[in-house]
């Protein structure tokens, strides 16, 4: 297990030079001040679709010395193609990433068998954690609970990100992995749930905004403080339902610029957000004097 609770997502903030690391290094602040456990550093939330491959490069590099250790520092490398991942891969891992969070193939997809001999391939090639990321809703494929069993028995693949959206597969995921596979929640309107039914914790978007809220959600749940936990879920969820609006990461990063951090407008093809009145309205909510 790499982290137990909240992993943010971060997003990877931009100006018209590049990656805007001064910006970059307020986020990283902000959430090691509040309390989070994991940062993941390039998942879709960070738009490396976007990025020229120097710029992942740095943006690891950045995080893995700002971090120094303090927390887990993780690395999306997945890609469609699975020479191109396991070269991320390696250079992840010789910068010092902690971990990986390798994206299931998308557009082209895979049979569940070429699952497996993905991601065989990219964990072969390092000496890291490797977390499966299953979100068909923008990939178009779906990781089958009998697949994680499978992949579950090679030493490397040792979690999931799930965001399938289907409880009743998750729990037979978690039924079939047990303690061979810890499952984080891909969704942040169902951090609860997935934990309940033996999860560790979630990689957030919502984080972004609100790090507190998320870790003090998970640790609440950890501790065994369910009506905390189910109050601070029911407490997020009109933020989550407008972060989720339109296509993220556009409304995260819309909230924090709203917050105050300068970064920027997400990269062509995504643009700026249209519901920005309805974030500000929810993130005062939760966020003091704001």
């Amino acid at each position: 297990m790499i982290f137990k609770g909240s992993g943010t997502a971060i997003i990877t903030p931009f100006d018209s030079e590049g990656v805007n690391f001064q910006t970059f290094r307020q986020l990283i602040d902000y959430q090691l001040d509040n309390g989070t456990n994991a940062l993941i550093v390039l998942g879709t939330t960070g738009e490396p679709c976007t990025m020229t491959e120097n710029e992942r490069t740095q943006v690891i590099e950045f995080a893995v010395d700002y971090v120094n250790g303090k927390i887990p520092v993780i690395a999306g490398v997945g890609t469609n193609n699975t020479a191109t991942s396991v070269n991320y891969a390696k250079t992840a891992a010789s910068i010092g990433a902690d971990g990986l969070l390798v994206v299931t193939p998308y557009y082209n997809k895979c049979s569940q068998k070429g699952l497996v001999r993905h991601y065989y391939m990219i964990a072969d090639s390092v000496d890291l954690p490797l977390i499966v990321y299953n979100v068909p809703s923008r990939t178009g494929l779906n990781v089958l609970p009998q697949t994680y069993l499978e992949l579950s028995k090679h030493p490397n693949i040792t979690a999931i990100k799930e965001a399938c959206g289907n409880i009743e597969q998750i729990s037979k995921t978690a039924s079939l992995v047990k303690d061979k596979m810890a499952i984080y929640s891909g969704d942040d309107a169902c951090i609860l749930p997935i934990m309940a039914l033996g999860g560790m914790g979630v990689i957030s978007v919502v984080s972004n905004a609100v790090p507190d809220i998320v870790s003090n959600l998970c640790a609440s749940f950890f501790e065994g403080d369910l009506r905390t936990a189910q109050d601070l879920q029911f407490k997020l969820l009109p933020l989550i339902n407008v972060l989720f609006s339109e296509v993220s990461p556009i409304p995260i990063k819309a909230a924090m610029n709203l917050l105050g951090f300068d970064c920027g407008e997400p990269r062509l093809p995504l643009t700026e957000s249209e519901n920005k009145e309805q974030i500000l309205k929810e993130l005062k909510l939760l966020v003091p004097n704001l």
